[in-house]
């Protein structure tokens, strides 16, 4: 780096790459350990990309895996021009022509999407999966101008405890220490920083190329699933790139669609992915760039699963708005509890939420939403009759609701569930509103009580049909504990019916996907390095569980992530994590929520051995997040740091 910093690089070339005969170049740009952590991974696209004639580079983020250096925050400017002087760094090598695309999965498809939107000379082309243009309202940290309890939380555990991983003295010999002992003396907090910027301010503008999609001038293709946190951006960046970005949007969770197998199917994505790249970075007429701009999943009827294999559906293809969307004026006209004069009161148990399913599903056993029936009978329920004709729906429900709150400070949640004719209720979307956040995520304006207004609620975006003789269920809440973090205080909502709808994104009724419209490959992958794993022993821990003391009417989700359990890899290193998640809250008192993420990392080769612990919990009062974190780092049984934490954050939106 222009600094002095190294980042550490790995290359796959193609076997005839060099000066006389030179390659485009891919990068791919993350802090998760290229050395282990997603080498299973980066073997499964990197080599393939090289065998079809592009040279193919996974770099570690300064501070992160074997790089030299600090790491301070999540796609901070240090990361992203560090970003610019590697795509320069490539395109100068002699192997290279110059032209390099990007991709990633999460932090590499955002990073991709920023350094994008920075126009440095040499990058020509991105595939961006699973990320997001919204670094504020649509990531791990807010939803709605709220708290995301679940992920603000586990994920700033995760980063903490990440962060202090040391190098690997097999790539960075002696100097492994010195790096280590400076990563774990600049180590902090992440959500001490998320925290203290509740509002959309400057902060979460930068890198959130929403606030001027023009600056993007390049080719993107924009991938993602339904059951993803971040599908909502497929929708946005075809609607706001137009003739620059492709959409490519179907049934899958946190995963590249060649491996998704919860839910699938699968598709041949690096088939797709290097048609994109022959075409922009090759110049090849392949006409990928006359395809259709959305290409998008539109699932049938399932039951509610918290695990599910390929769901039933169709592709269809079309343009972003599509023309054979209509919004439809969702009235109410029953309710589950009594109506006066068109009104009807809404307060939830805090602990309304507990079966929400993962925020992040990466394809785990317990990861997507079950059966929303008890959720749904803690909330207001909002029936439709039987549909007469099968309903689809492809877009973003909004809710305009017209309600008052008894409190300055209050949120309301409205979920949108396929009840079948059995009674099982399948979660389609919902959507969160901090009513301080109302009139803009970049400001707070505190309710008035007894001063009604109409809000607007945007739900996740749907690509559904949902079958003749079902009910289509709207369920409105006040509280939705873990996925987000409550006021301090209980509130009441009122919710007048008469004048509250939802617009519903309903597909044109003569529009019927052929067979043919949409096809792809089968699936292809590198074969796996066949390197003998131990056995781990059957865990009797729950990958999920929810545990209720019906005594002191506490709440408990306890969740283990189960990233990397154990990996042995083929240069002899050991690698081993142990992690859980635990949020609690009781019933009558919001300000009783604790969630509290623990981790332990271990790595080892021949006689090198070290281990890091990190613990944090974050609990509120009405006035301030406390957050209590504890760091240690040991090498061959020898403790090298220990460092705490014991902070006040005050509670502005938040």
């Amino acid at each position: 780096m222009p600094d002095g910093v190294r980042l550490h690089a790995r290359l796959w070339l193609p076997a005839d790459a060099d000066a006389s005969n030179p390659v485009p170049a891919l990068l791919e740009y993350l802090p998760y350990r290229k050395s282990d952590w997603t080498e299973t991974r980066d073997h499964e696209r990197h080599p393939w990309f090289a065998g079809h004639g592009y040279a193919s580079i996974r770099v570690d983020i300064r501070g992160n895996g074997d790089s030299e250096g600090v790491f301070t925050d999540e796609y901070s400017e240090t990361e992203l021009s560090d970003g610019e002087a590697v795509l320069a760094w490539i395109a100068a090598q002699p192997w290279c022509t110059g032209k390099v695309g990007m991709f990633g999965i999460s932090w590499g498809g955002f990073n991709a999407l920023q350094l994008a939107a920075r126009r440095p000379e040499p990058l020509k082309a991105i595939i961006t999966a699973c990320a997001t243009d919204d670094r504020y309202d649509n990531d791990v940290h807010y939803v709605g101008g709220s708290v995301l309890a679940v992920d603000m939380t586990a994920w700033a555990g995760a980063m903490f405890a990440f962060v202090a991983r040391p190098p690997d003295p097999l790539f960075v010999g002696d100097e492994w220490r010195r790096i280590w002992d400076e990563r774990l003396a600049g180590v902090e907090p992440p959500v001490l920083t998320w925290l203290s910027h509740q509002t959309r301010d400057e902060y979460w503008r930068h890198g959130s190329v929403c606030e001027d999609y023009d600056a993007i001038q390049i080719p993107v293709l924009v991938v993602d699933g339904w059951a993803d946190p971040y599908h909502d951006t497929v929708l946005r960046l075809v609607e706001h790139l137009p003739g620059r970005a492709k959409g490519l949007l179907g049934p899958w969770a946190h995963q590249y669609p060649d491996r998704a197998n919860n839910p699938g199917p699968a598709i041949g994505f690096l088939q797709e992915s290097l048609r994109w790249w022959d075409r922009w970075l090759k110049d090849e007429e392949n006409g990928v760039d006359e395809e259709p701009d959305l290409k998008v999943f539109i699932e049938s009827y399932r039951p509610p699963q918290v695990r599910y294999g390929d769901v039933p559906g169709h592709w269809m293809a079309t343009s972003w708005p599509a023309p054979e969307v209509i919004v439809h004026e969702h009235t109410f006209h029953q309710a589950s509890v009594p109506i006066s004069q068109g009104w009807v009161t809404v307060r939830t148990p805090q602990h309304l939420g507990v079966h929400a399913g993962r925020f992040f599903p990466f394809g785990g056993d317990a990861d997507l939403p079950p059966d929303q029936r008890g959720e749904d009978g803690r909330s207001v329920v909002l029936d439709s009759a039987p549909l007469i004709e099968d309903l689809t729906l492809l877009g973003i429900p909004l809710a305009r609701l017209q309600l008052d709150c008894d409190q300055p400070r209050g949120q309301v949640i409205v979920r949108m569930c396929d009840v079948a004719p059995d009674g099982s209720s399948r979660l389609l979307a919902r959507g969160v509103l901090n009513l301080s956040s109302r009139h803009g995520r970049d400001r707070d304006v505190a309710w008035v009580p007894g001063a009604p207004e109409t809000v607007a609620v945007p739900l996740t975006s749907v690509g559904v049909t949902i079958p003749a003789g079902h009910i289509l269920r709207f369920a409105v809440s006040s509280a939705y504990w873990p996925w987000v973090w409550p006021h301090a205080q209980p509130v009441t909502l009122r919710l007048d019916l008469d004048h509250s709808r939802v617009d519903l994104p309903r597909l044109a009724g003569g529009r019927v996907p052929t067979a043919d419209e949409v096809m792809f490959e089968p699936p292809l992958q590198m074969q796996p390095k066949q390197v003998p794993q131990p056995a781990l022993p059957q865990s009797t821990r729950p990958i999920r569980e929810v545990h209720h003391d019906v005594r002191t009417n506490t709440w408990t989700v306890e969740v283990d992530p189960g990233y990397v359990p154990l990996k042995v890899l083929d240069n002899g290193l050991v690698y081993q994590e142990d992690s859980r998640e635990v949020y609690r809250i009781t019933d009558d008192d919001p300000t009783s929520a604790v969630a509290t993420s623990r981790w332990q990392i271990q790595l080892c080769r021949g006689k090198w051995n070290v281990r890091t612990t990190a613990h944090q919990q974050v609990t509120a009062t009405a006035n301030a997040f406390r957050v209590q974190a504890q760091l240690t780092a040991e090498c061959d049984g020898e403790l090298v740091a220990a460092r705490e934490w014991d902070v006040l954050v005050p509670r502005t939106v938040g």
